[in-house]
C-alpha cells in the first residue's frame, strides 16, 4: 500500500521555476499514451491500472468522472475509450494513497492551509469521517452515527431553513443530485447553488429564452456528419480530449472546422489519434482550416457580423425562419446598420477573415456550433449565446442531422444535476411533481446561486454550508472575499474523496464525509448499486464501479444524503411520505421517484438498464418545436459590446492547464502550451510586453481593479511571451480567481465573468496583502441580486 504523498517542505514550486519551451503542434499521440500510463501506474500500480482503465466509459463499467463528452454507441466503443485527462482523473480517484486519521493527526489545519492545491490533492483518499471541532487544531475521526447526528442537530437548530446552503458539484450522480435537492426542499429552502452557476449558466439562460430548453441540440453523430463545425471559446485538446476523435471523423468525411479562440490551442489544430497508425507515427489529422485569434469578449460582434453577412448575401433558410422563428424582421433591420468599425475593434480580426467564415457558412447545409467557458464567462455572455443561436436559426441548423447547437459541458454530470432539479430557481412544473409524489409543498421562492451564496456568507446569513462533492473555496470568484466569508459558518460539511482547499477554511466546525468514487463497488444491504449520469448531449446511462473501496468506512453519495435527510427531517410533515432509509440502501427506489418527477424520465429504471442508456427528449431537435411564449424560436436583437482596457492594462482570462481538471491539479506541465514547472505564470503577447515594459523572467504582482475603487492582487507571477490576441492575457485558475470581483458577472445569468478581467502589472512585492480586509469589499445588508447595474470599466 502506498503511503500518503508527503513531498519536501519546499515542494510547492514558485513562478521562477516555470520553464518555457516549444509549444506542441499536435494533440495526443504517443506522448499522451505514455503520460496516461505513467500517471495511472504511479497512483494505482500496473494491475489496478489495467483492470480500472479497461472498464472506463464501457457500457458495463463506470463513467469517467472528468468531462461530459458523450460515449459512442456500445458496439462502437474501443477497448481504450478514454483520453489522457480521463486516465489522470481515474488515477486520482483510484489511487492507493490514503489520507487516513494518522495523516490528519500529523498535520494541523493551519499547516495544511499553507499547502498548494496540488500537494493537498496528492495525499490520497480520505478513509473515515473527519471532524474539526470548535477550537480544535487537527481533524479527528468520528463515527458515521456521530457525524450524521451533528449535521441533523445543527440544521434543526437554525432559525430558518434559508440559513443553510446546499452546494453541488457536477461529479454527483443523478441519484445523489435528486435526493440532495429533495432533501433541501423538504427541509424548506431552494438554496441549491451548483457548479453550473459558474460555467454554463449563461448557456442555460440564453437557450431557454431562444429555443425553449437550456440544453444543446446535437448528438455525437451530428458532429461526425457536419459539413462545418465552428468552435468558439473552447479548448477540446485539454478540456474534452475525446472530442478530437469526433472532429477527426468530421474532417475525414469532408467537413471543415473553424476555431475561434484568443490562443492558438494545439487541440484545435492537429490531432495525432493514438488509436490509429497515422496518429502513432505523427502523421495525424489537421483539424481547423480557419483560425480566428479573436480578442476576449469579441464573439458577440463576430457572430452578429456573420449573421449580417448571411442576410446580406441571401443565405437564409426563409422557409425555416418563417415557420419556426419570430423576430427576424427586427433582427434584419438591426444588422442592416452594422457598424463594422465596432466589429473589428471588438474582435481584433480583419474583415476578410470574417467574410471567409461567412462564405463557409453560406456553403454549408449542416453546421454545428460549439462553445464553452470562453463564451459563457463574460458580462455579455447571454447575449453572445443568443447571437450564436441567431446564426444557427437563420440557416435552419436546428432539428436536422449534422447540425445544431453544442454547448460542451465541462464536468461529467453537471447537466444531469440540473435535470434532476438542482437549481436555485424551482420550475413550477417540477415543484408540482414533487408535491404530487411526496405530499409536501416545496418552497417556491428563488434561492441562492453561487455568487449570491458568497454574498449571503459575507452578510452573515448562512450558518451551514454543505457541499456534495466539489471544492467550493477553489472554484468560486473573489477568493479573498469568499475564503474569509466561509470562516463565518457554524458548520461546514463537505462530501469528498480527497483533501482540498475547502477543508482548510473551516468555520466554527468542519465535517468531512468521505464517499465512494465512481470506480468503486457500492455495496449496501440491498446489494450492488449503480448510479446514472447525463452527458453533454442528453444521453443518460448507468455507471457501476468495480474496484474494492479505498476504505471499509466509505459510503455512496446517495446513502450519505439519505441518511442525513432521515436524521434531520424525522417526523416532519414534509418528510412523512419519503422513505429515506429505503432509498439509502436501494437506488432503484430513487430511480422510481425520478421517473415520476423528472420530465422525460418516465420508466427511468427500465431505460437506464439498456446498454448505452437512453436519450432525453429535446423538442427543438426532435420535432422542431419550441416551448417559448410564442411557440417559436426567438431571433434576438443585441447591441454589440466592445471590451477595452484602460491605458497600461490588459484583459485577462483565466483558464486550465493541460495538467488539471477544474480545480484538481494533476501536475505542473502544460505541455501543449510549452510551459512546465509552475502555475504562477501570465501569458502575454510579446508586443504587449514591450509596450508595457514587462521583462521576461521577472516577477510581477497582477492587480485587478473594480468600479468601487477596490483592487485584488495575485502575488509573484512570471510573465511569458505567448501568441495570444493583442491586448489580452491568460493565467490559470483557481489561483487567479482572486482577481475576479464578485460583482463582475454576466447580465441575466450571474455567472462570474472570469474571461474578461482588467489587470495591470506591478513590481513583485509592491502590493500589500490585505486578505483579512477582503470581506469589506462586499457591502453587508444589501440585496445584491444579479448586479446588472454595476458597469465594469472596460465595457463600452
Amino acid at each position: 500500500m502506498l503511503e500518503p504523498w508527503r513531498g519536501a517542505p519546499d515542494d510547492d514550486v514558485v513562478a521562477t521555476d516555470v520553464d518555457v519551451h516549444r509549444r506542441r503542434h499536435a494533440a495526443a499521440g504517443v506522448e499522451a499514451v505514455a503520460v496516461s500510463v505513467n500517471r495511472a501506474a504511479g497512483q494505482m500500480g500496473p494491475a489496478r491500472t489495467l483492470n480500472t482503465l479497461r472498464r472506463l466509459n464501457q457500457a458495463d463499467g463506470f463513467d469517467c468522472m472528468g468531462c461530459a463528452w458523450p460515449d459512442p454507441d456500445p458496439e462502437h466503443r474501443s477497448f481504450a475509450e478514454f483520453c489522457e485527462n480521463g486516465a489522470k482523473a481515474v488515477a486520482e480517484e483510484a489511487t492507493k494513497r490514503k489520507a487516513d486519521p494518522a495523516f490528519f493527526a500529523e498535520h494541523s489545519v493551519a499547516e495544511l492551509a499553507t499547502w498548494s492545491d496540488f500537494r493537498l490533492g496528492q495525499q490520497g483518499r480520505i478513509t473515515e469521517p473527519m471532524l474539526l471541532r470548535e477550537g480544535g487544531t487537527h481533524y479527528e475521526p468520528v463515527t458515521w452515527e456521530e457525524a450524521v447526528r451533528l449535521v441533523a442537530d445543527t440544521l434543526n437548530g437554525l432559525d430558518s431553513p434559508d440559513e443553510a446552503v446546499f452546494y453541488t458539484s457536477g461529479r454527483a450522480s443523478n441519484e445523489a443530485a435528486f435526493t440532495f435537492q429533495l432533501f433541501a426542499r423538504a427541509f424548506g429552502t431552494n438554496n441549491l447553488p451548483d457548479c453550473s452557476n459558474m460555467c454554463h449558466e449563461s448557456t442555460s439562460v440564453a437557450l431557454a429564452e431562444s429555443i425553449g430548453i437550456g440544453k444543446g441540440s446535437v448528438s455525437l453523430q451530428d458532429i461526425h456528419d457536419a459539413e462545418l463545425v465552428i468552435i468558439a471559446g473552447q479548448n477540446p485538446g485539454t478540456n474534452h480530449p475525446r472530442m478530437l476523435s469526433a472532429l477527426e471523423k468530421c474532417v475525414q468525411g469532408g467537413g471543415r472546422i473553424v476555431a475561434v479562440n484568443p490562443l492558438p490551442e494545439t487541440g484545435l489544430m492537429k490531432f495525432d489519434n493514438p488509436q490509429t497508425v497515422k496518429g502513432l507515427t505523427g502523421v495525424g489529422t489537421d483539424l481547423a482550416s480557419e483560425f480566428l485569434p479573436i480578442r476576449l469578449g469579441g464573439d458577440l460582434a463576430l457572430f452578429q457580423a456573420l449573421g449580417a453577412l448571411l442576410v446580406e448575401n441571401g443565405a437564409v433558410d426563409t422557409d425555416f425562419v418563417d415557420r419556426h422563428t419570430t423576430g427576424f424582421e427586427s433582427y434584419k433591420e438591426h444588422v442592416k446598420d452594422l457598424d463594422w468599425d465596432d466589429v473589428l475593434r471588438a474582435t481584433g480580426l480583419e474583415r476578410a477573415q470574417i467574410e471567409r467564415v461567412a462564405d463557409l457558412l453560406a456553403a454549408s447545409s449542416r453546421t454545428v456550433f460549439c462553445w464553452a467557458m470562453g463564451v459563457t464567462q463574460h458580462r455579455h455572455a447571454v447575449a453572445t449565446i443568443k447571437e450564436i443561436t441567431n446564426v444557427a436559426l437563420l440557416q435552419g441548423n436546428i432539428g436536422k442531422p449534422g447540425a445544431g447547437l453544442c454547448p460542451v459541458r465541462g464536468h461529467s454530470n453537471v447537466q444531469g444535476d440540473r435535470t434532476m432539479g438542482v437549481w436555485e430557481k424551482l420550475p413550477a412544473h417540477f415543484g408540482d411533481r414533487i408535491r404530487a409524489e411526496f405530499g409536501f409543498e416545496p418552497p417556491r421562492e428563488r434561492g441562492h446561486d453561487v455568487v449570491n451564496t458568497v454574498r449571503a456568507l459575507v452578510e452573515g446569513k448562512v450558518k451551514v454550508l454543505m457541499g456534495l462533492g466539489g471544492n467550493f473555496a477553489a472554484a468560486t470568484p473573489d477568493s479573498d472575499v469568499t475564503h474569509e466569508a466561509m470562516r463565518s459558518v457554524d458548520l461546514g460539511i463537505q462530501v469528498s474523496t480527497k483533501p482540498n482547499r475547502t477543508h482548510m477554511l473551516p468555520g466554527r466546525q468542519m465535517l468531512i464525509l468521505p464517499c465512494l468514487g465512481r470506480t468503486e463497488k457500492d455495496l449496501t444491504t440491498a446489494g450492488w448499486q449503480g448510479v446514472t449520469v447525463e452527458d453533454s448531449m442528453s444521453e443518460v446511462h448507468l455507471s457501476v464501479g468495480r474496484n474494492e473501496p479505498a476504505s471499509a468506512h466509505l459510503h455512496g453519495e446517495p446513502w450519505i444524503v439519505c441518511r442525513i435527510a432521515e436524521a434531520t427531517l424525522g417526523d416532519r410533515p414534509s418528510g412523512s411520505r419519503i422513505d429515506w432509509a429505503a432509498m439509502a440502501e436501494d437506488y432503484t427506489r430513487i430511480r422510481h421517484h425520478i421517473g415520476n418527477v423528472v420530465p422525460g424520465c418516465d420508466a427511468y429504471q427500465d431505460k437506464v438498464m439498456r446498454p448505452g442508456g437512453f436519450t432525453l427528449p429535446h423538442p427543438p431537435r426532435d420535432t422542431r418545436t419550441f416551448e417559448t411564449p410564442s411557440g417559436k424560436a426567438q431571433i434576438a436583437v443585441n447591441p454589440i459590446a466592445v471590451l477595452t482596457a484602460p491605458e497600461g492594462h490588459l484583459l485577462l482570462q483565466t483558464l486550465r492547464s493541460h495538467d488539471q481538471f477544474n480545480t484538481t491539479i494533476y501536475g505542473h506541465d502544460d505541455r501543449y502550451r510549452g510551459l512546465a514547472g509552475g502555475r504562477q505564470v501570465v501569458m502575454v503577447h510579446p508586443e504587449d510586453m514591450s509596450a508595457l515594459g514587462l521583462q521576461e523572467g521577472e516577477l510581477y504582482d497582477v492587480v485587478s481593479g473594480w468600479t468601487d475603487g477596490s483592487e485584488r492582487v495575485a502575488h509573484g507571477y512570471k510573465v511569458v511571451p505567448y501568441p495570444t490576441a493583442r491586448g489580452c492575457a491568460a493565467a490559470y485558475y483557481p489561483e487567479c480567481n482572486v482577481l475576479v470581483p464578485l460583482d463582475h458577472v454576466a447580465e441575466g445569468s450571474n455567472c462570474p465573468a472570469s474571461k474578461s478581467v482588467v489587470v495591470r502589472f506591478a513590481p513583485h512585492g509592491s502590493c500589500e496583502r490585505h486578505d483579512a480586509e477582503a470581506g469589506s469589499r462586499v457591502k453587508a445588508g444589501e440585496d445584491q441580486g444579479n448586479r446588472s447595474d454595476v458597469e465594469p470599466v472596460h465595457l463600452s
